[in-house]
């Protein structure tokens, strides 16, 4: 559900294989756009760097950036499980607002597609509010019971939250969950992760994990690959 970058030192190893997995399995992979699957975001939070420093140059960086403006940014799994990076947004109102997007641009600063890749859930607040993080919006119970009726959908599923126990029901009806799949996020967090699963029925199940051990750990390296295919 996107952010596959800027989540440690391997990023360029994590989009690589997910994109050779889709390129494997088109009909059975579909990875959502977050909002660090943006030039903006990725040239500040290490993905640049990172690039950088392993090719010696910044040109797969630009090519990903490519490949990032064309991922899709909401899938709709069995017409009942809305999954999308950050939140809704008050610009949508209907599942088909999602379809008239031109997502193949870079994530603006404001509209339906900075919405989506930024807003989050909050049980603090009832409606639509500004959100601190100078993108998107914050959206209470009220929101989503409005979008969840009039699209007749049971829930969204979204990430672009730390969550310490790896997934979370945002609201006592559990209409919105977080699902966190980076461990010991930074570093530093100290928290557990976790992957999803939706079977028959629509039945859930939550797969945890932690992060590596320290001495298991793969030291970034400074050689140069020599080029970029």
């Amino acid at each position: 559900m996107g952010d596959y970058v800027d989540r440690g030192y391997n990023s360029i190893e994590t989009i690589e294989y997910l994109l050779t997995l889709k390129v494997i399995y088109p009909d059975r992979i579909v990875l959502l756009r977050g909002n660090h699957e943006s030039m903006q975001t990725s040239s500040v939070y290490g993905f640049y760097d990172e690039i950088h420093r392993k090719y010696g140059h910044a040109n797969p960086w630009r090519l990903l950036l490519e490949v990032f403006n064309y991922m899709p940014i909401a899938a709709l799994i069995e017409g009942v499980l809305l999954c999308v990076h950050g939140g809704l947004s008050p610009y949508v109102v209907y599942l088909d607002h999602i379809r008239t997007i031109d997502r193949v641009v870079e994530i603006p600063q404001q509209g339906p597609l900075c919405d989506l890749t930024w807003s989050d859930p909050d049980a603090l607040v009832e409606e639509f509010e500004t959100s601190a993080r100078g993108s998107g919006y914050r959206f209470g119970h009220k929101i989503v019971e409005k979008f969840v009726h009039v699209n007749g959908i049971k829930e969204i599923v979204r990430s672009h939250q730390l969550v310490e126990k790896g997934y979370e029901y945002v609201f006592p009806d559990k209409s919105v969950l977080t699902v966190w799949s980076a461990p010991n996020y930074c570093y530093r967090c100290g928290n557990i992760a976790s992957v999803l699963t939706v079977g028959e029925n629509m039945a859930k199940t939550f797969h945890l994990f932690a992060s590596v051990s320290d001495n298991s750990k793969i030291v970034p390296y400074k050689n140069i690959v020599p080029y970029f295919l």
